[in-house]
């Protein structure tokens, strides 16, 4: 794969699984992780996130933090690192607005609540197994039965 194929894999991982385990140093823990949902990515791969002034994530990064963004889905798992910032800006909200985050905000994007966190990621890895995890199963039994190496699907690191 060329390393721009490799790109386009981590931002589809993205976009099938848009729910995943954003880790940030803690207050009082060395890292903490905590689901977020990630509302877009950008063509330059900037992600962004909504959540609440003053909570724990929005705290922690602050002005800005070193960040890991992990996805997982059928068959496929992705570690992203990077930085992010918490920028308040109504108009960047009101652009990403959609049905899932007004489910968190009812007030809407003029909320004075409402904060944003931008991901500027660096780089990736990433790994897929064809078929899912029962053919994972499959693949892992057959290679044991036969005394074959496992077909364990794809994986690589990605700078971004």
């Amino acid at each position: 794969m060329t390393s721009k194929e490799e790109n386009q894999q981590v931002y589809d991982i993205v976009a099938k699984n848009p729910v995943c385990m954003f880790t940030v140093h803690g207050k009082d823990a060395p890292l903490l992780s905590r689901p977020m949902t990630v509302a877009k990515t950008e063509d330059d791969g900037e992600m962004w996130i909504f959540t609440t002034d003053g909570s724990d994530p929005a705290t922690e990064v602050g002005q800005e933090a070193p960040v890991n963004l992990s996805f997982s889905g059928k068959g496929e798992w992705l570690s992203i690192h990077g930085s992010a910032v918490v920028i308040t800006s109504e108009p960047k909200a009101r652009e990403l607005w959609n049905k899932a985050v007004e489910e968190f905000f009812p007030d809407g994007p003029e909320s004075k609540d409402i904060v944003l966190i931008r991901v500027r990621p660096e780089g990736a890895e990433y790994w897929t197994s064809p078929g899912g995890p029962l053919s994972t199963a499959f693949h892992w039994a057959k290679a044991r039965l036969t005394g074959s190496r496992v077909d364990d699907g794809e994986s690589a690191t990605v700078e971004l």
